[in-house]
């Protein structure tokens, strides 16, 4: 969606307002439905977004240094409408307090940089259960493996099906430090473990959150000049 929409406007030479009214964040939230994915896309980092009544806002919410992203990325498709359709139409209270909770634990975590917290607050009630029993059988193994390998915090990617964990110690480039001081190649193996348990083929994708989103890597002609150098030499 949002590279789409950036092309488009590149293309047609037309430019958008940001500050005040996130046009792009507007357009593309508009047309998935929410700012979930979007946002990140656009702006970088771990966005928390909402709806005001009027637009679409959305914020970072800073992370530590070193904070790793380990994904076992399964090869089969997983219909978001497929696991919507899982979910019951009512919560509990107890399930959304719960949530609520964990919600602001999580945010709280990540401001503060405490990643032994991440664990709490990415525990949920309303819908990793629900989708852990009825579609992803690996689920809650693979959570359970990642995190006794040393991964801060595991869960469902979204509706799924790839699971996400998060790691620390990171520092530098990987052939720099010695793996002793990391856990994401331990936790990389736990999840590849399980997927071959449960019979799942698919990609193990170790990556990390970036500040910076969408962004044109190369234009005809060059926006930079012989006085001007853009990131990028653009």
């Amino acid at each position: 969606i949002v590279g789409g929409i950036v092309a488009g406007l590149v293309l047609a030479g037309h430019r958008l307002p940001c500050w005040g009214s996130e046009a792009l964040l507007q357009i593309a939230a508009g047309i998935e439905g929410h700012p979930d994915n979007v946002a990140p896309v656009i702006y970088g980092g771990i966005q928390i977004g909402v709806h005001d009544g009027t637009r679409w806002v959305t914020e970072r919410a800073p992370h530590p240094s070193g904070m790793q992203a380990v994904l076992f990325i399964p090869d089969f498709y997983g219909k978001t409408s497929t696991a919507r359709n899982v979910l019951g139409p009512t919560v509990t209270r107890e399930e959304a307090a719960f949530n609520i909770g964990r919600a602001a634990f999580l945010v709280h975590a990540l401001c503060t940089g405490n990643l032994d917290n991440l664990k709490v607050g990415a525990e949920d009630k309303m819908h990793q259960p629900q989708r852990g029993e009825k579609l992803y059988p690996y689920l809650f193994p693979m959570i359970k493996a990642a995190e006794e390998a040393g991964a801060s915090c595991a869960y469902l990617s979204g509706a799924g099906p790839t699971v996400m964990a998060l790691t620390s110690g990171a520092s530098g480039d990987i052939f720099t430090q010695r793996e002793m001081e990391r856990t994401d190649s331990a936790v990389a193996k736990a999840m590849l473990q399980v997927a071959e348990e449960y019979g799942i083929k698919g990609q193990l994708l170790v990556t990390k959150p970036v500040h910076e989103g969408a962004c044109i890597i190369k234009v005809e002609p060059p926006f930079s000049s012989d006085t001007i150098t853009y990131p990028g030499n653009i």
